[in-house]
């Protein structure tokens, strides 16, 4: 069974909560002078740790083994979302690294993958490395909050015409293994301490526009408004009256984002938009979600008085976790934590889903206090950490050993 250093991997792991700290979080978005410098300090410990490290084009980390022998590759991001918590991505990262150091004899890749977040674009690093990311996709990428260009921002970096890292033969890996908190609470409220991920939602958005006549609040009669925001909120209401009969056991949907034009107290607004996501990991589900939403999008737009219409956003795939690597998690969490552990799926998405794509995936989630994510005040449990770190080294072990 491997040993992990826990103390180390909490000091590791409490350092890289200094770059960018914000409150009991961190504030490191991506390409941030504090996600850079974050990335730097990443690569000195993988070359301390022995292995080649390596920052590329699109600013993921990499430390590869310098052992022969077919490799397992572990790893998550370094990111975060604005003024958020300090594990999420960051943890799987840092895993990586201790479960290295914990196997040195064994050849383990370790990535910190760009942008996950997602303030650039849609899993970026990942998908950069299996290929699926164009230098156009790169040149048409602008930071969501502050808007600038992905490529200044690699450049700023020090990145500017740094080769990306590919995929170049997937035969020579095992296969990915990235561990991450659970982001919701179900562990917590269970008493478990280790979720073995059986699957990786999907996550579908669109957006919908609705187009009324801009027009004077005070000299307007309500019988003749077309009114933009009355017609977005009235559809919102039919979505979270509806969505309850057509959903599964684990679907979600969420409007996380409305907008009116031109956002005026004195203006009945012309123009409204709102983004409505939902997420689920059967694509046959998916399906029927996104029928009955574009039902509930053409019922509106005939009845009027303002024209509404949908467009896709963004989908992510849905995938299922390797059974081969959900038994070695398993096998691992049933030494390491008896009766402390269970099977689920993962309700966000993850850059495993991307790996999945290529080669044999899977992941292990550790308990977040409250369930709480995407806030400053994330949390988890120390010793959840090393039990977690010490799970997925002993998976590790043993995925290596059979391959």
């Amino acid at each position: 069974m491997a040993l992990i250093d826990g103390a180390r991997l909490l000091a590791d792991l409490h350092s890289l909560r200094d770059f960018g700290r914000f409150k009991t979080g961190v504030h490191r978005p991506t390409l941030s002078d504090q996600d850079i410098a974050s990335r730097r300090w990443l690569a000195s410990r993988l070359e301390a740790a022995g292995l080649e490290a390596r920052i590329d084009g699109i600013a993921s980390v990499y430390g590869f083994t310098r052992n022969a022998g077919k490799r397992l590759l572990i790893g998550s991001h370094l990111e975060s979302q604005n003024e958020s918590g300090w594990l999420d991505g960051a943890l799987g990262v840092m895993f990586g690294l201790e479960v290295a150091r914990a196997l040195p004899h064994l050849p383990i890749d370790v990535a910190a993958w760009v942008d996950e977040e997602g303030h650039y674009g849609n899993f970026l690093g990942a998908r950069s490395f299996l290929g699926e990311v164009t230098d156009s996709e790169i040149d048409a990428a602008a930071n969501r909050t502050t808007r600038e260009s992905m490529r200044d921002g690699l450049a700023r970096a020090g990145l500017a015409g740094v080769p990306r890292v590919t995929l170049d033969d997937a035969d020579r890996y095992v296969g990915y293994l990235e561990a991450h908190i659970e982001q919701g609470d179900e562990l917590e409220a269970k008493g478990l301490g280790i979720g073995v991920v059986t699957s990786i939602v999907g996550i579908w958005n669109f957006r919908i526009r609705f187009e009324g006549v801009q027009n004077h609040a005070g000299t307007t009669r309500m019988a003749i408004r077309k009114d933009a925001r009355v017609a977005m909120t009235r559809l919102a209401n039919r979505i979270d009256d509806t969505f309850p009969s057509v959903i599964a056991e684990r679907s979600v949907w969420t409007i996380g984002r409305m907008s009116l034009d031109p956002n005026a107290p004195s203006i009945v607004p012309g123009g409204a938009e709102m983004n409505v996501q939902f997420r689920d990991a059967d694509p046959a589900v998916l399906d029927r979600l996104e029928a009955h939403l574009r039902s509930l999008v053409a019922e509106a737009d005939a009845a009027g008085p303002c024209r509404v219409s949908i467009a896709v956003a963004a989908k992510t795939i849905p995938k299922v976790m390797d059974g081969g690597f959900q038994d070695a998690l398993a096998a691992a969490a049933g030494h390491r934590a008896p009766g402390s552990w269970q099977r689920m799926p993962s309700g966000a998405g993850h850059d495993a889903q991307m790996l999945a794509l290529r080669m044999k995936a899977g992941m292990l989630f550790v308990p977040s206090i409250g369930g709480i994510s995407h806030h400053w005040t994330e949390d988890t449990k120390e010793e959840d950490i090393v039990r977690g770190c010490t799970v997925l080294a002993d998976a590790a072990e043993a995925i290596l050993s059979q391959s």
